[in-house]
This record gives C-alpha cells, sequence and structure tokens, in this order.
C-alpha cells in the first residue's frame, strides 16, 4: 500500500515493558495532581482559555461546543481542518447554536456569541493547519481530526505545553501507539491535563457501575461479552472532478483502514475500552478474531474495511473477553455489556439505559446521568483551573493497542499476542502529506494478508 513508510519510532516494546512503562506514567501523573495552581498559566495571561480545534467535522463541532460550555471563561481562538468548506461549516454551526443559546438566556447574562472569537487569521486549512492552530496563543487543543493524524497532532500539542482533549482511537497502528506512548510520557513535566475520548469513562452511570464492579460486587471477572451493533456509516462522498486520491479518500476516512483502523478501532474501540477498564488495565496475552467485508455497497467510496468482526481476547489471569461489531445496514442496534464474576453478573445497556448487578450483589443505578460528552470537558476545564492535572495517555493507549491488536487477528487469521502487536511494523502513515496519488490496498483476506 503506497501509505505505507518507515517510522522514525522504533520502540518493540514486549507486554512486560508496556506494563512497567505504564505503571511508571501512572505514577507520574498522580504525582503531578498536587501542582499548586500558579503553575497553570493562559495565554495573555488573563482567566480567558482559548480553545483552539483541530479537525472540523462533526465530533470536532461538538468538542467545541462542549468546550465552550464547561468554563465561563473559555472562548474558541483558533481553527484548523484539511478542507476550508468544513471548516466553514462548523463556524456556521457554532454560530448558530450560539445564537440559540443567546436567545434563551435572559437580558444581561454574557453572550454565547462572544465566545467565538476566530478571526479570519486564525482559521488555517492544509495539511500544515494543526501546527498554525498549536502555535496562535491557545491554552488547549480538542483533536478531533482523522484518526491517522492523532500521533502527529499529539506530538507537536504537548511538546507546545498544551492541553489537550484527544479523540479516540489515538492512533491506527502500532508505530502511532508508540508514538503516543513517548508523547504520553513527556506530560507530567508539561504540567498539562491530557482527556481522552473515550466518553463512557466520563458517564455519571458507567463510572459508578465500574466502581462497583472494581469494589468486587461481581467477585473476580471470569468473562466479558460486549456487543456494538449500529446499522451503518451515515453515506459516502461520491468523488468529484479534480479531487486527488488524497482528497478522495480522506473524504471518505471512514471507509479506508489506513485512515480510520477500520471501523473496529474507530467505533467500537468503545467497547473494547470497557473491556480494559473491566480488568483494570490488564494486558491481553493473545488475541483471535474474525471479521469479513459482507454488505457494504460495491462503489469506489466505501474503500477497504470490512463490516463485521468478532473477537477473543485472553489473559493471564484466566479470564477471556468476547467482542462484537457490525455495520450492516437494517439490523438492529446493540451496545451491552454482561460481566461475569464469581460472585455475580452486571449487564449494562448504555443505550438503553440500564445499569444492573445481580448475585450476591444486588444494585442498580439510579443516580444522575447528565452528557457524558460534556463531562468530559467539564473535568478538564475543571483540571486546568484547580491545578490538578489529568492524564488519561495510558488508558487511552492501552484500549487503542487493544482494537489495533484485534485488527490485526481478524485482517491475517492468525493469533496475535500482544507482543506481536505491539511489535508490528506495519505503518499507516506517508512519509509525506500531500493532494497527490494514494492506491487503494484490496480488502485484507485472513489467511492471506501477512502479520508485519
Amino acid at each position: 500500500m503506497t501509505a505505507k513508510s518507515a517510522n522514525p519510532i522504533e520502540s518493540h516494546l514486549t507486554r512486560r515493558d508496556f506494563v512497567k512503562a505504564t505503571a511508571g506514567l501512572a505514577a507520574t501523573s498522580v504525582a503531578a495532581g498536587a501542582l499548586p495552581a500558579r503553575a497553570w498559566a493562559f495565554a495573555g495571561g488573563t482567566d480567558r482559555i482559548k480553545v483552539g480545534l483541530i479537525g472540523c467535522g462533526g465530533r470536532g463541532t461538538g468538542a467545541a461546543d462542549q468546550a465552550l460550555a464547561a468554563d465561563p471563561g473559555t472562548v474558541l481562538w483558533a481553527m484548523g481542518d484539511a478542507f476550508k468548506d468544513r471548516l466553514d461549516g462548523s463556524l456556521a454551526s457554532l454560530g448558530k447554536q450560539m445564537q440559540e443559546k443567546d436567545a434563551g438566556e435572559s437580558a444581561g447574562s454574557t453572550k454565547w456569541k462572544d465566545k467565538l472569537q476566530v478571526a479570519e487569521d486564525r482559521r488555517f486549512v492544509g495539511f500544515d493547519a494543526y501546527r498554525k492552530v498549536i502555535e496562535s496563543g491557545v491554552d488547549v487543543v480538542l483533536l478531533a481530526s482523522t484518526p491517522v493524524f492523532r500521533p502527529i497532532h499529539l506530538r507537536a500539542a504537548i511538546e507546545a505545553g498544551k492541553h489537550v482533549f484527544c479523540e479516540k482511537p489515538m492512533a491506527v497502528d502500532a508505530p502511532g501507539v508508540r508514538s503516543i506512548l513517548e508523547t504520553v510520557a513527556m506530560v507530567p513535566s508539561k504540567k498539562v491535563s491530557l482527556v481522552g475520548g473515550f466518553c463512557w469513562r466520563y458517564s455519571d452511570a458507567e463510572r459508578a457501575t465500574w466502581s462497583k464492579i472494581h469494589e468486587g460486587a461481581i467477585g473476580d471477572v471470569r468473562a466479558i461479552w460486549n456487543v456494538y451493533n449500529t446499522d451503518g456509516w451515515a453515506g459516502t462522498t461520491p468523488r468529484k472532478p479534480g479531487w486527488s486520491d488524497m482528497e478522495w479518500q480522506l473524504r471518505n476516512w471512514h471507509y479506508f483502514y489506513w485512515l480510520s483502523g477500520d471501523h473496529l478501532v474507530e467505533q467500537a474501540i468503545h467497547s473494547i475500552d470497557k473491556i480494559a477498564w473491566t480488568m483494570k488495565g490488564e494486558l491481553p496475552t493473545s488475541c483471535v478474531a474474525v471479521g469479513g467485508r459482507q454488505c457494504r455497497a460495491a462503489v469506489p467510496e466505501t474503500g477497504n474495511v470490512f463490516d463485521h468482526f468478532g473477537v477473543e481476547y485472553e489473559f493471564a489471569s484466566g479470564a477471556r473477553a468476547f467482542h462484537m461489531c457490525r455495520q450492516m445496514a437494517n439490523t438492529p442496534f446493540d451496545n451491552s455489556d454482561t460481566i461475569l464474576g464469581t460472585k455475580g453478573t452486571c449487564l449494562v445497556n448504555s443505550w438503553a439505559p440500564s445499569h444492573v448487578i445481580d448475585g450476591e450483589t444486588k444494585w442498580t443505578y439510579d443516580g444522575p446521568r447528565r452528557n457524558m460528552y460534556q463531562n468530559e470537558h467539564d473535568a478538564l476545564m475543571k483540571s486546568i483551573r484547580d491545578g490538578k492535572p489529568i492524564n488519561d495517555g495510558v488508558a487511552m493507549a492501552n484500549s487503542t493497542m487493544m482494537a489495533i491488536q484485534a485488527r490485526l487477528a481478524a485482517y491475517t487469521g492468525q493469533v496475535v499476542t500482544w507482543d506481536q502487536a505491539m511489535q508490528s511494523q506495519e505503518n499507516l502513515t506517508p512519509k509525506t502529506w500531500a493532494w497527490g496519488p494514494v492506491t487503494v490496498a484490496p480488502v485484507p483476506k485472513p489467511g492471506v494478508t501477512k502479520l508485519s
């Protein structure tokens, strides 16, 4: 595939190395939590928190709205995207949302429209837009662009000392995860917060439920079964005259695995993250998976991704985890988790929503259910105001690598160990970013596609 290249980051972490390294990162993250508030500075020395948005699609637009709602002092200061029409559309959408909020406020209150301070010279377009946003004087960066860019963008933001909200997934391949780990190691010394976009970890109901599990409400975890089934993605963008291969694929990025990681990594990773959360970060020793492409429309825009996966993880503790996901039209939605322990069972239907524990301990969640996406940004802005950094980096890398491990197992048809996955040399990032030709790789074939 022409999108492959050598990566300068060649640290070959084994499972043991990963455990040791991430344990150290977790310890430094806790220590960083004691930083005094004066260690946190905002651009211009004011109480205003300037936010920069990188990636102006639907999720990025939503993240910007939530960041603006998270603190009275937040303003959107700069925006960047590969495409001008997407940036313009995002800004227009945010403007409309701010107008609607102003219409609902009482007279004399702060105007929401004043939170949009994106001057024309702080609207950046192109592959280097991310760097220009970071250099524009922002305090916080929202990373919501196409997943393949995430390691590059995160490295630049952390090196520049910016607080970060980083959407999932954090990478699309093992070299990207290794880069993320190196970046995460810088976070404590930079005295910044890094909040990951695994939104269920910021959901009130999920937090309460997983706290009960970790407290021993169902005993030792023996098996996990979870599902992320949807009816397909929201359409494609047919190629227009004059579009290069790069532009055409970027505008359909969900459907090309070098850009998205496939839907197992890009979307169903939320369920993979719940497995990692349940196991308190214990890494799977091995993984076997199946998958294929049965119902994707036979048009070029649907690229080379699968439409269904089935995954089995094995852990050293003897626990097993099973995951299923699909994107197929006219099929039922399901986003549920069943966790079996030695003393009971936990049943979670996140979309219902329903959170119940049965067995020796009987429990049903009946607390608040605030917007989990808003909770993420509330937590980020509070950490900045309080001078108590959040570092989600270890969990971010853990869950991303688990999803990539499963994709590698499904694509190749082989049993893939954690060490094999972490040491994989499959690099999906181009050497250079340019509006030129990019060959579409063939759809992977289990038993034929090789593990590299």
